[in-house]
């Protein structure tokens, strides 16, 4: 196993894990997974058919292995012919892994850097046209499904910046990585793109880590492709023999929510500091449906045991270890009774093995919890609401906006129907907010505006002061980004969710093609998750930050006890 392995203290639950992965162990899950087995998940007929599509990801890394070599030639030919720099256009699947393996690995000598956008906010958009040369930048347009509204918007934008730059050489700055017979790939065929990757059509985009959507971008930084998927064998060979510590990972997850420790709190190593958010789409957005789900919590600060409630399960990760004040928290919270497990992962060349662990973990997860992981039905709800929202918009001339319940300054707190925001006073809102915090639940953030350095520092404080009041899990999320990961966990899971919605003015920026651009893209997201969470009842506030929101999210911190 290239030296990883799992060491688990499982605090009170030493009877309860071990019966979960005995029960997984008997039942044959790893040899009938590695075999494609759509059964694993329940007999319904319709959840069997979405499995019986999804499970190429278990195929994938060995097959395109035998690609590593053209993936490196094809890097090689981008950089002898001038490019630099290779900005992703993604959303979801296709974005997260490639921003982990870019922060993971850096960007070797000679190879091309790499921006991830993901992100419609009109700053962040203008962000990176103003610090790319688009006469050597290489844009990578990636959407399983080919029509992904937030990727569509960002093609035709860059595409009419790179085509006044380059007129009818635009398309050699363009690569597509799509599944066949999409949209996109009809469009990278018109425009004349440099090169179209085919992904196999059977990987869904939360499991595509180790296909073309990652490995493309790891080629272009620099990444050894073949090294990345050499140590994947090792994790098959374990399924192949019913057992490895994926599957007892897994397993002790599943039970563990069954039990109420439902909050997968991931604590990494600087090395691997990126890989929590991708773990967090993988296990939220498999897991959380039919009213149940596991909440993954990447990027809190370790705190000591009193800071939590009974809900949590710590896990992890290191490479090629963690510093010893994590690792001393750690055993304080195991003391403590907290279930604490930790995966070796000695070298950063573990990662792609490491990614298919998860993976694994989070199918025989779903297992235990009987759900299907490789649906989402809830993530189109807020698709739809977008639409809804942007054709009000274009029928009446202007953007459909509610109410404020409350205002101060810059600032405006619009609530649900029926209910009242008390006052003006920020630190009302959101100890009301707060206030209905119960043991077990989580609190939310979702923010839609540009992630800048400096506004991530003062949203971590923001929810650090959240946690401080209620001693509930939180979770930060940036939209859209996070509609296509944990937005699946909000509405489709237990009704155990905080909301407190972020929004700002960042101004407009036009798409190409389009009578909306990107704020109003952005305006109409927030929106259609706002209506959607009031539509199931979930207990949400958005406060609006206005034209400087560094200044508004510090007043927000401060207004919080523990801010």
């Amino acid at each position: 196993m290239s030296g990883r392995a799992l060491h688990s203290r499982p605090g009170g639950y030493a009877a309860t894990i071990a019966a979960r992965q005995d029960a997984l162990r008997a039942s044959r899950f790893g040899s009938r997974l590695l075999a494609h087995d759509d059964a694993l998940w329940g007999d319904d007929p319709a959840h069997r058919k979405v499995a019986a599509n999804r499970l190429g990801w278990l195929d994938a890394p060995v097959a395109l292995r035998a690609k590593a070599a053209e993936l490196k030639a094809f890097a090689a030919e981008v950089a002898a012919e001038g490019f630099t720099h290779a900005v992703l256009l993604g959303m979801g699947g296709s974005s997260l892994a490639p921003e982990v393996l870019r922060l993971t690995f850096g960007v070797a000598p000679g190879a091309l850097a790499l921006t991830v956008l993901d992100n419609t906010s009109p700053a962040a958009v203008r962000a990176v046209t103003d610090s790319h040369d688009l006469a050597r930048t290489l844009f990578l347009v990636a959407s399983k499904s080919g029509g992904t509204i937030e990727v569509t918007s960002f093609e035709k934008y860059f595409f009419a910046q790179v085509q006044a730059v380059r007129g009818v050489e635009a398309g050699r700055s363009f690569v597509a990585i799509t599944d066949p017979g999409t949209s996109l790939e009809q469009l990278a065929r018109s425009r004349g793109y440099r090169r179209t990757f085919t992904n196999p059509p059977d990987i869904g985009g939360r499991y595509s880590a180790l296909s073309y959507f990652g490995l493309v971008p790891a080629a272009l930084i620099g990444v050894d492709v073949d090294a990345l998927l050499a140590p994947v064998a090792s994790e098959l060979e374990a399924l192949r023999a019913d057992g490895g510590d994926a599957i007892a990972l897994g397993a002790a997850l599943g039970g563990l929510a069954h039990a109420g420790r439902d909050k997968l709190t991931i604590v990494a190593s600087p090395a691997l500091a990126s890989v929590g958010v991708w773990i967090e789409q993988l296990v939220a957005e498999s897991t959380g449906k039919s009213g149940r789900g596991i909440v993954p919590v990447a990027g809190e600060t370790l705190a000591a045991p009193q800071a939590y409630g009974a809900d949590r399960v710590f896990v992890a990760i290191g490479s090629p270890a963690l510093p010893e004040d994590t690792a001393r928290a750690l055993d304080a919270l195991a003391a403590a009774g907290h279930p604490v497990f930790h995966w070796d992962s000695p070298a950063l060349t573990d990662l792609g093995a490491d990614m298919l662990r998860w993976e694994i973990a989070t199918a025989a997860a779903s297992a235990v919890l009987e759900v299907d992981p490789f649906d989402e039905p809830n993530v189109s709800e807020a698709k739809a609401a977008t639409q809804t929202v942007l054709q009000q918009a274009l029928a009446d001339g202007r953007f459909p906006e509610r109410t404020p319940a409350a205002t101060a300054g810059a600032l405006s707190a619009f609530v649900p129907a029926r209910a009242d925001a008390p006052g003006a006073d920020p630190a009302a809102w959101l100890a009301t907010l707060l206030a209905q915090v119960k043991p077990g639940d989580y609190v939310a953030l979702l923010a839609y505006m540009a992630a800048t350095p400096s506004r991530l520092v003062q949203l971590q404080a923001l929810r650090h002061a959240a946690r401080a009041r209620t001693k509930a899990a939180t979770t930060l999320g940036i939209g859209p980004r996070f509609l296509h990961s944990t937005g699946q966990l909000h509405k489709g899971g237990a009704n155990s969710g905080v909301f407190l919605q972020l929004t700002a003015d960042e101004g407009d920026l036009p798409i190409p093609g389009e009578p909306y651009g990107f704020g109003r893209l952005r305006a109409a997201q927030a929106a259609g998750d706002f209506a959607v969470l009031e539509a199931r009842g979930r207990r949400v506030l958005r406060v609006h930050l206005g034209s400087d929101p560094d200044a508004a999210l510090a007043a927000l911190v401060k207004a919080l006890p523990g801010g």
